[in-house]
């Protein structure tokens, strides 16, 4: 199997001396390092008695080593397990004993930040993510790769990154290409975690469906954030430039600028910050890519102004399945403001097999699909807890969430179904509906919470909702309650809607 680790070194053979990593901090490295990288951390893994099928927790930020790391352990025979910085020292113990992990590779400050309480307290007060790894550093049966000097917490026994270098080249390791090859923890509980299992050939599925989507050539630079966007650009022969974390919309405006950015991937929530700052991208932009979370009319509309001409596509996406369907952003726009019901997703990728199950509940088939979930049962079919339709063209459009749905009497209320054209109304931004517990009925009160244009006045534009609503959306769903909120509580890296806490916030307003 040609899978995307040989790819990339035969890619990185071919142009030693072009630039293959942009660093958040400015650094570079070239492919022919890049290459160099790899090839000398698989060697120096297994050398150290790395064997295929042991797994390797990983805690590194992004940057052209974790690439670097990536890639060599996997060609090692790695099956790599990410390290969460969002979750506490309960459930990280519960995943490793689902997982049983035999190595650490880690930043050093990750130690220091783990078992110095000081530092970790420090970190965290200033909103830096750090893992929590003091279970992994104190298991004896675990080996240990620092990145970096070596500090305070690190064990006397890990290897340093540079031990790894220099040794005879070796033979990528023999693997079942179906074998698991990537865990990534996504949610659960410290009672059964919930772990997803990918293989090598559904990762080479997924890096080579991107780049079908969004083709790269040298010269180009994507910049995006993840080692899975990014790698379709390096496939490519472009250069992948890594944002800083965190950084303010002013500065990812001047990375488009001084990098040449050709390609640039983000979620909506953090574009619509940077066009706030710059409205209109410098004209070497031409392909822009929105992921990982429902994008406003508001926010199509200003992504179209920012790269006029150019590309704007919104990918739909499960970290069980990447990607599963594209759509054009004027496709998403037209698709509301023909009042049609639901998220238009677009059409399925190359591969992917869409129906809905009985309940209305979107089931996919597809090459980049993941084994399963750890310790349970292989998948043959995923069910991505998306409500959805196929309509007349093939394309999905979503119709809620299954684990939104409110209840009012005896209808189901699915709020994915009417926010798009909700937000599409004069002074309206941003638009979100939720439950609270009706204290008197015991049923679900339904509110409506949206954030304001910055020209509406918030009392005339509730008189005006509640004037309009009932000639928009179903009888059933026309909210009891309107609420006009500074901004909507959102959560996680991809900065989703935390409708847990929205929740919270309204039952918490009612009056």
């Amino acid at each position: 199997m040609n899978d995307f680790v040989t790819r990339f070194l035969d890619t990185a053979g071919e142009r030693p001396s072009e630039v293959a990593v942009i660093d958040p901090d400015g650094r570079t490295t070239t492919f022919g390092e890049l290459r160099r990288l790899v090839v000398e951390v698989g060697a120096g893994l297994r050398a150290e008695g790395l064997q295929p099928g042991d797994g390797v927790l990983f805690a590194v930020r992004n940057s052209a080593t974790a690439i670097g790391l990536f890639l060599g352990a996997l060609q090692a025979g790695a099956v790599l397990v990410s390290a969460d910085t969002a979750v506490g020292p309960a459930l990280v113990s519960a995943r490793l004993r689902a997982c049983r992990p035999r190595w650490l590779i880690a930043e050093s400050v990750f130690y220091t930040t783990s078992v110095v309480g000081a530092a970790r307290s420090f970190c965290r007060r200033r909103g830096w993510p750090v893992p929590d790894l003091r279970q992994p550093i104190g298991d004896p049966g675990i080996r240990h790769v620092h990145i970096g000097r070596r500090l305070p917490g690190v064990p006397r026994s890990a290897l340093s990154l540079k031990h790894l270098y220099g040794r005879p080249p070796a033979a990528a390791a023999e693997r079942d290409p179906d074998a698991p090859a990537l865990i990534v923890f996504t949610s659960g509980t410290t009672e059964e975690p919930k772990g997803v299992v990918h293989s090598l050939r559904s990762l080479t599925a997924a890096v080579t469906m991107l780049g079908e989507h969004l083709p790269f050539a040298p010269g180009d630079v994507m910049h995006a954030d993840g080692i899975m966007a990014g790698l379709p650009a390096l496939l490519g022969g472009a250069t992948l430039s890594l944002p800083k974390p965190s950084a303010p919309p002013e500065r990812f405006a001047k990375d488009l600028a001084d990098r040449r950015v050709t390609h640039a991937y983000g979620v909506p929530v953090h574009l619509a910050e940077v066009f706030g700052v710059l409205p209109r991208w410098p004209p070497h932009v031409r392909h822009l890519v929105m992921g990982s979370a429902p994008a406003a009319p508001a926010v199509l509309r200003q992504a179209l102004a920012a790269v006029p001409g150019g590309q704007v596509l919104s990918i739909y996406a499960m970290t069980e399945a990447i990607p599963l369907a594209v759509a054009r952003a004027e496709d998403k726009l037209a698709h509301v403001e023909r009042g049609l019901p639901g998220d238009l997703l677009g059409t399925p990728s190359r591969g992917v097999t869409a129906r809905t199950a009985a309940d209305g509940e979107l089931l996919v088939s597809a090459p980049n699909t993941c084994l399963g979930y750890l310790g349970a049962p292989p998948l043959t079919e995923l069910a991505t807890g998306d409500l959805a339709r196929l309509d007349d063209d093939g394309r999905i459009v979503m119709t809620g969430r299954k684990k939104d749905m409110l209840i009012r009497g005896s209808y189901n209320i699915y709020p994915g179904l009417y926010e798009p054209s909700i937000a599409l109304l004069e002074g309206v931004r941003e638009a979100a509906m939720v439950g609270t517990p009706d204290p008197v009925t015991e049923d679900e009160s339904v509110v409506l919470a949206v954030v304001a244009d910055p020209a509406a006045d918030p009392v005339r534009l509730v008189r005006r909702l509640r004037r309009q609503l009932p000639d928009l959306i179903d009888a059933e769903a026309v909210p009891d309650r309107i609420v006009v909120v500074p901004e909507l509580p959102r959560s996680g890296r991809s900065r989703k809607l935390d409708r847990a806490r929205l929740r919270e916030l309204m039952t918490a307003s009612r009056p």
